[in-house]
């Protein structure tokens, strides 16, 4: 098969991260005779310092001639500082989905049995734990009309019926592949939009019997995710409770860095890791690559390659079980692995895996 792929590196440790995930790509082409073709782009505040604009046209190009666009982070201390700046690099991400109409994030959240212990919770309450968050990503407070001087400011939370409808039917009809059972999360006692939302639920809900739907607001879900993480299997919120929501579940597996996602919708579809760009560590060989390598695993699946992504997986799970790990999850003791050393370990499982 043939996948043209935009490449999208990003800020702080993103080059690095991403060097890991072509790497992962060009040992799975090569092991099954695929043709992966790369263009790379610039974004965040990268592309700031270059052209003036965080997701500039030529980068949207580069995405819209893809097939599949393989992001990794974007964030830069020099504004996160400075809460006046008026151009952001978060802003080239939602230019990003917005333009891309990627309206759908799915992320993935399974716990690996050798990091249990790296979890701040009990052994007992996350083993086993294996759902799906998906959040809605271009409506909501995020792209409301928003207003901000000295003394005043406001973010409008706004959502219409087909972006209401077009999200859950993703999230029907992942629970249908799943164990179906779907939690819609909302903030309906509160939220005239939430009660918008648990309203076209409830009537789209009859169009899947065989779906338990049960409905959850926010701060019980919250709760509950790390208190039964295992009552789940497919959760859909809107923009702002999904973003909490998710990086909430990186306490289940013990380390955002094990988490990569999808983002779906109208055009090309995107794959990344939840975690941002952490720039304390840029160029110090210390980042964890598995989200950005499990989400080229995800871009894999996406197009059908079933075997070539379950290596991919397979490859992680087996470098995790040696204790080849970076930092923030290695065992007491053991070795000293970087993001190259860990990316080269599973590079190479793939190419020494018989067929």
């Amino acid at each position: 098969m043939n996948i043209k792929i935009a490449i999208l590196p990003g800020d702080g440790i993103g080059p690095e991260i991403m060097k890991q995930g072509v790497a992962v790509l060009d040992a799975i082409a090569s092991k099954f005779n695929h043709k992966f073709e790369y263009e790379e782009a610039i974004c965040g505040a990268h592309a700031i310092d270059e052209v003036g604009d965080p997701y500039p046209p030529q980068t949207h190009e580069a995405c819209m001639r893809a097939d599949a666009v393989l992001f990794a982070a974007v964030g830069d201390l020099r504004y996160d500082n400075d809460p006046t700046a008026p151009i952001r690099p978060e802003q080239g991400l939602l230019a990003m989905r917005k333009q891309l109409g990627l309206f759908a994030n799915v992320r993935p959240v399974v716990t690996f049995p050798c990091l249990l212990h790296k979890s701040p919770l009990k052994d007992e309450l996350i083993s086993g734990a294996d759902f799906v968050v998906i959040r809605e990503l271009t409506g909501g407070m995020y792209f409301g009309e928003r207003h901000q001087d000295n003394d005043h400011a406001f973010d409008t939370d706004v959502y219409t019926r087909p972006e209401i409808e077009r999200i859950l039917r993703v999230g029907f009809e992942m629970a249908m592949t799943r164990r179906r059972h779907l939690t819609v999360v909302d903030k309906a006692n509160i939220l005239a939009t939430s009660r918008l939302w648990r309203q076209i639920a409830q009537e789209m809900e009859q169009q899947y019997p065989d779906v338990q739907t049960d409905y959850m607001f926010i701060d019980n879900a919250s709760m509950r995710v790390l208190t039964e993480p295992r009552f789940f299997d497919v959760i859909v919120t809107e923009n702002t409770f999904g973003d909490i929501l998710t990086d909430e579940t990186s306490c289940i597996t013990g380390s955002m860095g094990l988490q990569p996602s999808s983002s779906l919708g109208e055009h090309t579809p995107l794959f990344e890791p939840v975690h941002g760009s952490w720039p304390q560590a840029a160029g110090k060989n210390i980042a964890n690559p598995l989200a950005q390598i499990l989400s080229a695993a995800m871009l894999l699946e996406h197009f059908g390659l079933e075997a070539e992504g379950a290596l991919v997986r397979e490859a992680v799970t087996a470098s995790l079980d040696a204790n080849v790990r970076t930092p923030e999850i290695q065992v007491e003791g053991g070795d000293c692995y970087g993001t190259r050393e860990v990316g080269a370990w599973i590079v190479n499982y793939i190419n020494e895996k018989q067929s």
